[in-house]
């Protein structure tokens, strides 16, 4: 665990197996400096545990990092469970997931994350309390719907930094994924005014957007050299590397997906190809502020929202440091959170800071 790639002075690493649901997977603490440490719980079919080590190593810290950037008095963790091949999650899963959660005494906050649905969330809340995005009051936890906000503002921000442009009207968005956060940014791209094009491995999910906001369809190979004014990666992470930046049609990327880069590396090769890049964690932390409020203080709702709209001030102010310094933007995004978790700043970032 030490020399995996994804470690990064992590406080804690959690292995659970539970033999009779077949739950099995990793809880990752990497900073509770501000506060217990929240982040979502996510179900994947990884090719083998180290994988899934790696996994949970970069998304726990990036949750430290989205969390102290919001300005949320939490650390950063992460959750995931391995699902088998051809072996669905069930709820005797969820619950004994909740038990391990409530071993840890608080020290991690769970909530949902790609594969987990609010049901499933559910299920966990009957063994921990340590959940958040639950249903209140008849009214959906469901995150999903504020992470996409988020991004469509930050988009906003990016496209008023890069292009000059108030509105979105008239300019096209490439977006790859279309699970809960990717169609609900369609929805409010498309009643910007934004053109549309889509990539999905659901060939019924890119069909319905197609036919509800008039995108135009491509097959997941190509969307990313599709040329357009925003290219918007929604899936899974990992997606911008050397070889799918030189692929890139567009000026600005800005999207939902955790762990974009695959390396700081490919941060400044999107500097240096004169493409805008809008940090992940800073641009998609709409669905852990309404999840991480929700229960540190449920009910206060217009709090949310003046959070959220947060995100494209600080894109904003973090679009023109960048440009003021002539420092890739995730360089500095890491300075501004490693400063505010009291973490080392790398050398590398020294400048950024």
């Amino acid at each position: 665990m030490f020399d995996n790639e994804g470690f990064d002075g992590h406080e804690a690493v959690s292995a659970f197996n539970d033999e009779r649901s077949g739950l099995r997977g990793f809880v990752a603490i990497h900073s509770t400096a501000l506060g217990p440490a929240m982040g979502g719980c996510r179900v994947w079919q990884y090719a083998d545990a180290s994988a899934a080590l790696t996994d949970v190593l970069r998304l726990s810290r990036g949750m430290s990092y989205k969390n102290a950037i919001a300005g949320l008095p939490l650390g950063g963790g992460k959750a995931v469970i391995m699902r088998e091949p051809n072996t669905p999650t069930n709820e005797a899963m969820f619950e004994a997931f909740g038990e391990v959660v409530e071993r840890l005494g608080g020290c991690y906050v769970t909530a949902e994350d790609v594969g987990v649905s609010e049901r499933d969330m559910v299920s966990v809340s009957r063994r921990t309390r340590y959940v958040g995005g639950l249903p209140r009051d008849g009214v959906s936890g469901d995150p999903s719907p504020k992470t996409a906000l988020g991004v469509f503002l930050g988009i906003r921000a990016a496209v008023k930094a890069r292009l000059g442009k108030r509105e979105l009207t008239g300019l096209t968005v490439a977006v790859q994924g279309l699970g809960n956060v990717g169609r609900h940014l369609c929805s409010l791209l498309h009643r910007a005014g934004a053109r549309l094009i889509v990539a999905d491995l659901n060939a019924a999910v890119v069909q319905s957007v197609c036919e509800r906001f008039g995108a135009v369809a491509v097959d997941v190979d190509s969307i990313l050299s599709q040329k357009a004014d925003v290219f918007a990666p929604c899936a899974l992470g990992g997606v911008l590397t050397a070889d799918t930046i030189s692929r890139l049609c567009v000026p600005i990327v800005a999207g939902a997906a955790n762990n974009q880069l695959r390396s700081d590396d490919d941060g400044r090769r999107l500097f240096d190809a004169g493409i805008l890049y809008a940090p992940d964690y800073v641009i998609n932390a709409g669905g852990i502020i309404a999840a991480g409020l929700g229960y540190l203080q449920p009910g206060d709702d217009a709090l949310v929202d003046d959070r959220v709209a947060g995100i494209e001030r600080s894109l904003s102010e973090l679009f023109e440091r960048s440009a003021s310094a002539r420092v890739p933007t995730n360089l500095i995004a890491d300075a501004l959170a490693r400063e505010r978790l009291g973490l080392p700043v790398k050398s590398a970032l020294r400048k950024a800071a």
